[in-house]
């Protein structure tokens, strides 16, 4: 299966329950594809850049999915006989996978040498070990001579 978005407007003369209600209606024909739906956003009413068979507005919805690559012509076809869809379309969509490095999850502290003395490292990269503010205060003394 891969994963798909479908992005399509939908005629603005529906009520707001009949849209959500053809919402429902096109996410049932992926479920009846063998699809799965992933993010569903919410119809949002726009203005649109141009006329598309005569409106100036229309809903926008969007919905991610899951569907065999052979089964979306058949949820091509059912789309194009909805005559409340203006317009629509189906793009593959990459899966977002973030691999995170093994050293970020080290059990044992490490170890680094400082001026001859063994420190534990920092517990994120990047950032320095805590300090007590009184170590802080004696090393400010220590310096200015006082």
């Amino acid at each position: 299966m891969k994963y798909y978005e479908l992005t399509y407007l939908v005629s603005p003369e529906l009520s707001e329950e009949k849209i959500k209600n053809f919402s429902e209606k096109t996410n049932s024909f992926i479920k009846e594809e063998g699809g799965s739906l992933g993010k569903v956003k919410n119809p949002l009413k726009r203005e649109l850049g141009y006329l598309i068979k005569k409106r100036g507005t229309a809903y926008l919805i969007s919905v991610d999915f899951h569907l065999d690559s052979k089964k979306l012509e058949n949820l091509e076809k059912k789309l194009k006989s909805e005559s409340q869809v203006l317009r629509y379309v189906i793009t593959k969509k990459e899966k977002k996978v973030i691999e995170i490095p093994a050293k970020i999850f080290r059990k044992e502290p490490v170890l680094r040498k400082v001026s001859g003395k063994e420190i534990p490292a920092p517990e994120r990269p990047g950032r320095a070990p805590k300090v007590e503010l009184k170590e802080i205060e004696k090393k400010l003394e220590e310096i200015l001579g006082e």
